[in-house]
């Protein structure tokens, strides 16, 4: 017979409370009192036979079995939450959330926008965008879309939609444009360089795919993100380095020049959903967007 599980309250109570190591701030997020909390870990702990905390100061530290169990209570509550708020946006009413790099929603994402909504009227798109480190796991994410490098996550449905193509840019504001400007890649390793910490592998894996080396390259001036990168660019500061989707609309109206072209990186842009999701709507998009990558 299976052994059963001690009750949920408690689990997370304790959940809460490991995380937070505070048993005060664990009570305040779960709007119950300090005992409340306190005798849920006790049952707890008698129930299982074993201490999970232990006093350190004023404050608590997890022994090694309540280590153990809050690494498995914690992905086990996180887990419930992301499906149910997936069943939640699985409703007909629900819009259909999707994660996006600030700089690629506002470069390449924004200005198509209007022919999405009119091609896809269903599909209620609501953007969510992060200049950090994106999740596509966070709960509340019916897909995401980003460049991410293989191999893929068994617990994600990735959909390819095209390879990474990279390539410096420069405007013809810029001071440098008529003396670089029919210069070989080589010239680049004497311009003080655009670069964000948000890409720092952008600008050696570009002179490595043009047989340069990655270390006789100068950084110039830097930015947080790769959206402020490509408005200097524009604005003729210097060199920059970005995806070529992000530029796509800027090369056509020759505000920024490519003039040696892109180079392709081992990542993709793809986008991902998680893969229980059964969100149909994420097949259309995901058809939508190749198409118009395709098209550019």
């Amino acid at each position: 017979m299976a052994q059963e599980l001690p009750p949920l309250n408690a689990l997370r109570a304790f959940e809460v409370a490991a995380r937070l190591l505070s048993v005060s701030r664990a009570a305040a997020e779960l709007h119950v009192t300090h005992g409340a909390v306190s005798r849920q870990i006790r049952a707890l702990e008698s129930q299982l036979g074993v201490s999970l905390f232990s006093k350190e100061g004023r404050g608590l530290k997890l022994t090694d079995a309540g280590l153990r169990l809050r690494d498995v209570s914690g992905e086990a509550f996180a887990r419930l939450r992301a499906v149910c708020a997936e069943l939640r946006q699985g409703r007909a009413d629900a819009p259909f959330v999707l994660g996006c790099p600030g700089s690629l929603l506002a470069r390449w994402f924004i200005p198509r926008l209007d022919r999405l909504n009119r091609d896809l009227p269903d599909l209620r798109l609501q953007l969510s965008a992060s200049e950090g480190d994106l999740d596509p796991r966070r709960a509340g994410l019916g897909a995401t879309l980003w460049f991410a490098e293989p191999p893929w996550p068994a617990d994600m449905q990735v959909f390819e939609l095209a390879a990474e193509r990279i390539g410096p840019v420069l405007s013809p504001r810029y001071a440098g444009y008529a003396r670089l400007v029919d210069a070989t890649p080589a010239a680049l390793l004497d311009e003080p360089l655009l670069h964000t910490a948000s890409r720092p592998q952008a600008w050696p894996q570009w002179a490595q795919a043009q047989g340069l080396d990655p270390r006789r390259l100068q950084l110039g001036q830097g930015f947080e993100h790769l959206y402020y990168l490509l408005e200097a660019a524009v604005a003729g500061l210097g060199v920059a380095i970005a995806p070529e989707p992000l530029v796509a609309d800027e090369l056509a109206a020759g505000r920024l020049l490519a003039p040696w072209g892109f180079v392709a990186t081992p990542a993709r842009l793809a986008l991902w959903v998680p893969a229980r999701s059964g969100d149909r709507r994420a097949e259309r998009l995901a058809a939508w967007l190749k198409n118009e990558l395709n098209d550019r």
